[in-house]
């Protein structure tokens, strides 16, 4: 598989990684042998970069990656493993921020202590702390870079200009956030900040939760699954609607002679060397149909069809609801 850069100082890692909250019970059931054998697919087929969280099935995700590099040490070697923190509670339960140090730390402790590992390759701050200044937040990372706990640092979800003022405190490796075909905002800005300041755009969802695939999930399904009942693009009428506009995906992927999985995220390696999809599954077949993306050379003529049957704008509902909406940084 063709490599890209974490960072400007960063490793080598492959195109495209592989979002770990699928190890979590977020898209429907899992347990450990199933994630361990995407590990294993993973190993097989050249994916280089892990992305978890804490909060990922509350540490679950997490420990299926600790309990496979026990497993297999051999694996650590092997593999770029991002990890994040700052989603929180306070003590009545209402869901906060917070980028303090010693939150971090103490979660980033944890975190090393269920992956089994001294040091990950890079933490994120997981949603900014309105509280604290981007230079704060971004000090705060670097401390633990410093204290040998992280080898670099990243923000998830936010605006180009906090990116900016971060990097004056802190370099910034990678910026993470939702980016797909059918989620395109990033391009009014935040793809091109990324670019600019040699900071790695790790887009997640880049199949847009199933959408953008030959076998979305099912609607039967989407009422067991809390995210995605609540959320705007899965709920009638806009589901119906966006079912109907993304026949002519699957089909233009079809006559592509590929999936629509594969040329989804092909599309987004397509937006800069520095772009870095991470999709996340618990099919190791569908995996093997992402990673396809990756081998496909996408001409102008390619992306103008594409262009064709999904442009800006297309996706009927918005990516998040408004309780969804709280934490990621709205920017235009």
């Amino acid at each position: 598989m063709q490599k890209r850069k974490l960072g400007v100082d960063g490793p080598d890692i492959a195109a495209i990684g592989y979002g770990a909250m699928s190890f979590s019970d977020m898209y429907g059931p899992t347990n450990e042998t199933e994630s361990h054998a995407i590990l294993d697919a993973c190993r097989d087929l050249g994916v280089t970069h892990l992305d978890t969280a804490n909060v990922y099935g509350m540490g679950k995700s997490e420990k299926a990656i600790g309990t496979y590099l026990k497993a297999n040490p051999s694996a650590r070697a092997e593999f770029v493993i991002a990890t994040k923190a700052s989603i929180t509670r306070d003590d009545k339960g209402n869901r906060f921020f917070d980028n303090t140090f010693e939150h971090l730390e103490a979660e980033l402790d944890k975190s090393l202590r269920r992956l089994g590992v001294e040091c990950v390759d890079l933490f994120y701050a997981h949603r900014r702390d309105p509280r604290l200044s981007p230079e704060e937040t971004a000090a705060n990372l670097g401390r633990l870079v410093e204290k040998g706990k992280t080898r670099a640092i990243g923000l998830s979800e936010v605006a180009p200009s906090t990116l900016r003022r971060a990097m004056k405190a802190f370099p910034i490796a990678a910026v993470q956030s939702e980016y797909s075909l059918s989620t395109r905002y990033p391009e009014l800005g935040l793809v091109q900040a990324c670019a600019e300041l040699g900071v790695s755009m790790v887009a997640f969802s880049p199949v847009g939760r199933s959408l953008l695939t030959d076998n979305p999930i099912p609607r039967e399904r989407i009422k067991d699954l809390p995210f995605l009942a609540e959320n705007p693009r899965f709920i009638e009428p806009n589901l119906s609607e966006n079912m109907m506009l993304l026949e002519k995906f699957r089909s233009l992927a079809s006559e592509m002679g590929t999936s629509a999985a594969a040329l989804a995220n092909a599309w987004l390696l397509s937006r800069g060397t520095h772009v870095i999809p991470i999709p996340g599954t618990r099919s190791v077949n569908h995996l093997k149909e992402c990673l396809a993306g990756a081998d496909l050379k996408l001409s102008k003529g390619d992306l103008q069809k594409i262009d064709a049957v999904l442009p800006p704008g297309w996706a009927h509902g918005d990516r998040y609801s408004s309780s969804q909406w709280i934490g990621p940084e709205r920017y235009c």
